[in-house]
């Protein structure tokens, strides 16, 4: 995937220095790859990545765009401690089915199938943002932008935050939106009679409701306010409804 940067985070304290950073727990990658994210001060996001056990050393798999952003934000979080941060040329490649030898299983769904990381083959011919919308993940730059807060986006559901792990750079907004409030916004799968560009406004009786974002199959992710959507709503020339959580 030439849309993917891998990064490799090496020295005695790596574990230790993601640890205080993420949003998930870095021990859980002795069962394989943590979905995780990092997010700024005031609980938004920042980036989502997948880390990948690589030996003593940790990969990180990113988005290319946010790729710099992150390295940046890395070093400057790194200080004194003993971690090296270095760009490799490695490729990601993704499949369906069982993860071959020196795979992973994608953490956030069983329908997302697997991740690569040493040249394992994968499938060209699946369609992706299908999959995703169906299980209603968000894709970085798309539905998950700097405004987003990732409970909203799912990010439980996802297996991508852990609310035991301790101390993470955003976890004191976190927790809060996760046990002192009732989330009144987030993303939902709607049914999509039509098609709209992504990023359409959705309206429900003249009233914004929230925004459409990727379709495919007759369904879409759509960010929305959920006292507002209540039955048929409008997004440009399509229909839009929502449809129950996705499991």
């Amino acid at each position: 995937m030439t849309d993917r940067t891998v990064l490799r985070i090496s020295g005695a304290d790596a574990a230790h220095f993601l640890q205080g950073l993420v949003t998930n727990d870095v021990a859980r990658l002795d069962q394989g790859l943590v979905y995780t994210a990092m997010l700024t001060p005031q609980g938004k996001y920042r980036a989502d990545f997948f880390l990948v056990p690589d030996g003593e050393a940790i990969l990180l798999d990113v988005d290319s765009t946010l790729a710099p952003g992150l390295k940046q934000a890395l070093m400057m979080y790194r200080l004194r401690s003993k971690v090296e941060i270095e760009d490799t040329d490695g490729n990601v490649t993704r499949g369906l089915g069982p993860a071959p030898d020196g795979a992973f299983a994608d953490p956030r769904h069983p329908s997302l199938g697997w991740r690569g990381y040493d040249g394992q083959p994968g499938d060209s011919d699946v369609d992706w943002d299908a999959l995703r919308v169906a299980a209603c993940v968000p894709q970085t730059g798309i539905e998950l932008t700097p405004d987003s807060f990732i409970l909203e986006m799912g990010f439980e559901r996802l297996n991508g935050v852990d609310f035991r792990k301790g101390c993470y750079v955003g976890q004191e907004v976190t927790a809060r939106m996760k046990h002192k409030t009732e989330l009144r916004k987030g993303l939902a799968q709607v049914a999509v009679t039509g098609t709209a560009p992504v990023g359409t406004e959705i309206e429900a009786e003249g009233k914004p409701a929230g925004t459409l974002f990727t379709q495919a199959g007759g369904r879409g992710l759509a960010y929305l306010r959920f006292d507002r959507a209540q039955g048929a709503m409008l997004a440009g020339d399509a229909e839009v409804s929502l449809m129950a959580e996705p499991v």
